[in-house]
């Protein structure tokens, strides 16, 4: 592949520029060679590069992948978001774009009176134990609560336990790809978290749909209700709503475009 390719720099989730968790979105012809994708995807060196192709079925509008600096990822919520804004802002008569996604099914994206929502398949976590993780983190949590596919919650006493966490993060990347979630009740928002997944090239996560799509079945069966407000205590920062719908998680949030140009491939 030549030429150039339209890109944006978003940030997603986020209640003004400059905050929430940057994504870049980048419209393809075709699929190329998965080693360009990758070496995209770490030039840009955001925690996911959205990477679309028109899809020509009638079950979604576009095929959607998800690259970190370090490789491809099952989920992603914030690029998913990101993705959705840049389509949305150039259709304006439209109110919702739908993705294909090779291993999280159709994921949708509605417009809203103020900002979006995504929807995402909501994640079950199960009663477990992991000491090895737990030594990591800088301070132990009250319970830990995993899924097979690497999403693990932990729960802490409250916002500040969270908020000063100093994880070990050498020795949690060592640990493999997975998502470590550490989350307590909040003091502006309901719920607070932060993320971290070394493993995947990403040390701390600025806003992570797909942790959300976790907490949000873990969170409602604490509060006794399906939807509630959520902070993500990272350095940028991000708000999200959550809501829990059947086996599916709608996430709310703004959208900010900051950049759009071109990326060049090859010579010049």
């Amino acid at each position: 592949m030549t030429g150039s390719i339209p890109y944006w720099h978003v940030d997603a989730f986020a209640d003004r520029p400059f905050s929430g968790n940057q994504a870049a979105v980048m419209l393809l012809d075709r699929w190329p060679h998965d080693e360009l994708l990758q070496a995209i995807a770490e030039e840009n060196n955001f925690a996911e590069t959205a990477f679309l192709v028109a899809d020509a079925g009638d079950a979604a509008d576009w095929e959607l992948r998800w690259f970190t600096p370090a490789c491809e990822v099952r989920l992603c919520g914030h690029a998913t978001l990101a993705a959705g804004h840049v389509l949305l802002q150039s259709d304006r008569e439209a109110s919702e774009v739908r993705f294909r996604t090779r291993r999280a099914g159709v994921l949708d994206v509605r417009r809203l009176a103020q900002g979006y929502e995504l929807k995402l398949p909501a994640i079950a976590t199960q009663p477990a134990s992991w000491p090895e993780a737990e030594k990591l983190l800088g301070a132990t949590p009250l319970e830990c609560w995993s899924n097979p596919d690497g999403y693990t919650i932990f729960l802490f006493e409250d916002e500040a336990a969270v908020r000063g966490l100093r994880p070990d993060l050498p020795g949690l990347a060592a640990l493999g790809e997975h998502q470590f979630i550490c989350t307590a009740e909040g003091s502006e928002s309901d719920v607070v978290s932060r993320v971290f997944v070394p493993g995947a090239g990403v040390p701390e996560d600025s806003v992570t749909g797909s942790a959300h799509a976790a907490l949000t079945p873990f969170w409602a069966a604490r509060l006794g209700r399906m939807a509630f407000s959520a902070c993500q205590a990272s350095a940028r920062g991000g708000r999200l709503a959550c809501r829990l719908e059947g086996d599916g998680v709608w996430l709310g949030g703004q959208c900010f475009t900051v950049m759009e140009a071109r990326f060049r491939l090859g010579r010049g």
